[in-house]
């Protein structure tokens, strides 16, 4: 079944959830249900909260609504018929749904004796669902504003078989033994304080340490490729933010202003003013064209409550940021190379596959309309150079320029946004960029805004989410633990420990006092890559014995040759650790 297909089949699945609440709880009012990436929910206003026990109710009157096979059948009405209808019914969310609609006409969608405000499409019948399953109950704000009413969602999924629902439910399992809140608390790698302030991140040693790494590789690999580093402060005047558009556009997700010595300062939410008043500190000539910048700055975004998800959706975070300025002649190299950059970087922690998007100008923009496509079709030249595949998303451009997005897709084939590559000819408008020409004339340079991995704290949960908590050897905050079998070889275990220290191996000893079994599986409970244990016969040899992560024991191993080893998967980026 193909992906709009499916889509289809989730919301109709959707429509017959709907159907059996109101038939088992006719007090209830009906929000939304929309099909999403993987099944669909409803939105329900009641009173009383649903149990694990009205889910099991809910599945039996769904059951007994498919077999029934009702059609699905479309009516159309007019606005103010459709509002009749809707106060009649008692819903009055659908009511203010149909309010906002600019459509003179709107849709229903009826099976049996439930009607519902749908625009569909749907499947010709209920008796075309075979297979579904109710998932979980969670809290939502009607329309994601906190200041309006709590509902209930109940999520689901559907398909057309029962092997592809046994394995979804699989994946669906196996997604929560992944779950980076519960991994970053198991493995002590971060923390979140609600009491001190929703949606910020607390980085324990640990998880610390892997940032330190992903942010030294980012920068190296940044200045290799010809991009000089900054830093920008964290507040900027109000001002900035007016000229830039994103007050205009972008207000809601701001924090509102500080007030210091009768002037208005934002914590920004995107680093880019930042940069454009550092190039507008100098003159620039086309020979200093294309100018790369690139910054890991922290912004602050005024994200709802409850959107925020551990990692994944917060409201402090670094970005992986860079703007490029260039002539238009440079602009089609330079998303090539910004693409090719990012492939490159994603690739190396492990990630090969993609869903990449071009977005376009959106509803609400800046700029003209030849600006934005000739914007929109450089980014495409340069998908179709590159060979990359990409779907188009029409609209969804950010609202000084299209984008490029690319996604990576995890160990559980799931899409996480990652990296941006977004044109930009209004900003150096706005704040008046300009450069010398060959011919001596004062021109406009082309921006290009550019993150790859995007936010290091979502990037972080993802990593965490891919590999498991087992991260590959270059990552991996421990890379190796010796653990003296008895007290007599302390001494020697510290020295093999000093040995990997001093080869730029990240090493540690656990001296315990639990026997050595216990401090094995207390290891690999850590995720640790390789364990060196070490015994009377390994400190009169010089050997070690080698224990991998996975694998178990791998037997006696020479400590130089290990080194040199260990060394050289490091180097490589390795995603697997040594054999």
């Amino acid at each position: 079944m193909n992906k709009i297909d499916l889509k289809t089949y989730w919301h109709s699945t959707a429509h017959i959830l709907a159907a059996s609440v109101k038939e088992l709880f006719p007090e209830v009012k009906l929000g939304i249900g929309p099909a999403i990436e993987n099944g669909f929910y409803y939105d329900f206003y009641r009173r009383q909260p649903f149990l694990p026990s009205d889910l099991k109710r809910i599945e039996k009157k769904m059951a007994e609504l498919i077999k029934r096979n009702l059609p699905f059948e479309r009516i159309e009405k007019e606005k103010n018929e459709a509002i009749t209808l809707l106060k009649k019914l008692d819903e009055p969310f659908k009511i203010e749904l149909v309010k906002e609609l600019a459509d003179e006409k709107v849709s229903f969608y009826r099976n049996g004796n439930f009607i519902d405000l749908c625009r569909g499409p749907h499947l010709a019948s209920t008796g075309k669902i075979k297979v579904f399953s109710l998932l979980s109950i969670a809290a939502a704000y009607w329309k994601g504003d906190e200041n309006r009413e709590s509902l209930q969602r109940i999520y689901g999924i559907s398909f057309p078989t029962k092997k592809e629902l046994e394995n979804y439910l699989t994946l669906v399992e196996e997604a929560k033994s992944r779950d980076h809140r519960k991994l970053g608390k198991e493995l002590d790698l971060f923390s979140i304080h609600p009491e001190a302030g929703s949606g910020l991140i607390y980085w324990h040693p640990k998880g610390a340490l892997i940032r330190k790494i992903i942010e030294d590789f980012l920068r190296e690999e940044h200045l290799k490729k010809g991009y000089d580093l900054l830093y920008t402060p964290h507040l900027a005047n109000l001002n900035q933010w007016k000229i830039s558009g994103h007050w205009d556009f972008y207000q809601e997700l701001m924090y509102p202003p500080i007030k210091l010595e009768n002037q208005e300062f934002m914590v920004r939410p995107m680093n880019c003013p930042g940069h454009i008043l550092i190039y507008k500190s100098g003159l620039h000539s086309y020979r200093d064209l294309p100018i790369r910048w690139a910054e890991l700055g922290t912004v602050y975004r005024l994200e709802k409550s409850g959107v925020l998800h551990g990692l994944l959706r917060v409201r402090g975070f670094t970005q992986d940021d860079a703007h490029i300025f260039c002539q238009p002649e440079q602009l089609e190299a330079e998303i090539l190379s910004a693409i090719e950059f990012a492939v490159s970087i994603l690739q190396s922690f492990g990630f090969s596959q993609y869903d990449v998007r071009l977005s376009t100008r959106p509803e609400k923009y800046v700029g003209t309309t030849e600006s934005w496509e000739k914007a929109t079709a450089a980014l495409k030249k340069s998908l179709d150079k590159k060979g990359l595949t990409y779907s188009l998303d029409p609209g969804e451009g950010v609202f000084y320029g299209p984008k490029i997005d690319i996604k990576i897709k995890d160990a559980l084939g799931r899409s996480w946004q990652c990296s941006t590559i977004q044109v930009d000819f209004n900003l150096p408008e706005r704040f008046h960029l300009k450069y010398i020409n060959n011919e001596g004339k004062e021109r406009k340079p082309i921006m290009i805004h550019r993150a790859i991995l995007g936010s290091l704290e979502r990037f972080f949960g993802v990593l965490i989410e891919h590999y498991k908590g087992a991260f590959p050897l270059w990552l991996s905050p421990w890379q190796t633990i010796v653990l003296p079998i008895t007290e007599k070889e302390n001494s020697y275990a510290n020295q093999v420990s000093k040995k990997l220290t001093d080869s730029g191996i990240r090493s540690r000893v656990d001296l315990g006092g639990e026997k050595i079994a216990k401090r094995i599986r207390k290891a690999e409970m850590e995720k640790i890559p390789y364990m060196a244990v070490v015994g009377k016969r390994e400190a009169e040899r010089s050997t070690i014995a080698l224990r991998e992560r996975g694998k178990g024991d791998c037997g006696e191993k020479n400590l130089k040759e290990f080194i040199l080893e260990i060394k050289e998967k490091i180097a490589k980026k390795s995603q697997s650790v040594v054999k």
